[in-house]
């Protein structure tokens, strides 16, 4: 029997197993991944994010990340810009996960990759797990499984979405900008990458068809929707065959206090924030240390699930509003990027507090 075991070794789960461990609580993080790999994602890290990092011992621009210092939006003919009001960094989340599982075995965690969790089971004790290499068992748990669901426990009342898609690319030159792209259907962003190139992230709501099958009808799709867009990727020579797709993205969803004693949701298993924000990695990171602060302070996964629920409102809130001026009326979007005070107001407002 085990203190914690962490599920899912991306920023979340992670998070939570450096601050235990470093507590002196005994710590299993389980991945079914054998190796840090992308996922989708916008890689984006705001100063939040960046403060929790430099709060583990990790530095974005140590690890690789790029400075970001304006934002863009473009649509149809029309584009605007403004300087962000924050520090922020570029940071492919191959190179973000691989830095933290090393950061987390460093801090005392025992980590075993390649470890898929099949099914997890609340008994007298604790927690059963049953995993492809063994049972473990755990006085409690943290769900960190980002965008997927662990078997047995899904997000209760959470929606299907949006469809996410990622695709690296060559030949594009964003510079230090962070660039929001709206299109029929949806909308992407556009920042570069460490060593040149971009990366591209999109959610898009609807069927998707062509668009999430081959790399040429992405990029054909998000160009066609402004002509920023298509200047930028007009030299686009796509890293992989098809995009990066996660479905059924439930933006808005925030855990409630129901749920098994001892089951932890941090990251997208807590909250799920539109994409176009660029909070996620900021609330996966704050989510998990706070995890970590109520098992330390031996509270109720239910108390920690009302008190994240209360700390993440105003940035799902501010976030949400923007997704539906997006999604109604992008031009109305575009044009609010040109009143620099406002959306840096905006910018702000979707930022987790410290």
């Amino acid at each position: 029997m085990i203190d914690t075991a962490v599920i899912g070794a991306g920023p979340a789960g992670c998070a939570a197993a450096i601050a235990l461990a470093r507590a002196g609580r005994e710590v299993l993080l389980l991945e079914r991944q054998a190796a840090a790999r992308e996922s989708v994602c916008g890689e984006f890290l705001g100063a939040d994010a960046a403060a929790a990092l430099r709060g583990l011992g990790l530095d974005p621009a140590a690890l690789g990340g790029l400075p970001l210092r304006r934002a863009r939006v473009g649509w149809g003919r029309h584009e605007a810009g403004f300087a962000l009001p924050f520090a922020a960094w570029a940071l492919p989340r191959q190179m973000l996960d691989g830095a933290m599982r090393v950061a987390a075995m460093a801090a005392g965690a025992e980590f075993r990759a390649g470890v898929a969790v099949l099914a997890a089971e609340p008994d007298a004790a604790g927690w059963r797990l049953r995993t492809g290499a063994g049972e473990v068992l755990a006085r409690r748990v943290v769900l960190a499984t980002g965008k997927h669901a662990l078997r047995g426990h899904p997000r209760a009342g959470a929606q299907r979405g949006a469809l996410g898609l990622k695709l690296h690319l060559q030949g594009v030159e964003p510079g230090d900008a962070v660039t929001l792209l709206p299109f029929a259907g949806g909308y992407a962003g556009l920042q570069p990458l460490p060593g040149g190139g971009a990366n591209l992230c999109a959610a898009l709501q609807g069927g998707a068809g062509a668009t999430a099958r081959d790399a040429g009808a992405f990029l054909a799709h998000i160009a066609g929707g402004s002509a920023l867009g298509a200047r930028l990727l007009a030299g686009a020579r796509p890293a992989w065959d098809r995009p990066l797709a996660v479905a059924g993205l439930p933006y808005g969803f925030r855990q409630g206090t129901a749920g098994p004693p001892g089951l932890y949701r941090v990251g997208d298993q807590a909250a799920v924030i539109p994409s176009f924000a660029g909070e996620g990695i900021a609330l996966a990171l704050h989510s998990g240390l706070a995890a970590a602060a109520a098992i330390l302070a031996e509270r109720e996964a239910a108390e920690f699930h009302a008190a994240w629920r209360r700390r993440s409102a105003g940035p799902m809130r501010w976030a949400a509003l923007g997704a539906w001026v997006l999604r109604q009326a992008p031009g109305g979007f575009a044009l609010g990027a040109r009143l620099a005070p406002a959306a840096r107001l905006v910018a702000r407002r979707t930022r987790m507090a410290a």
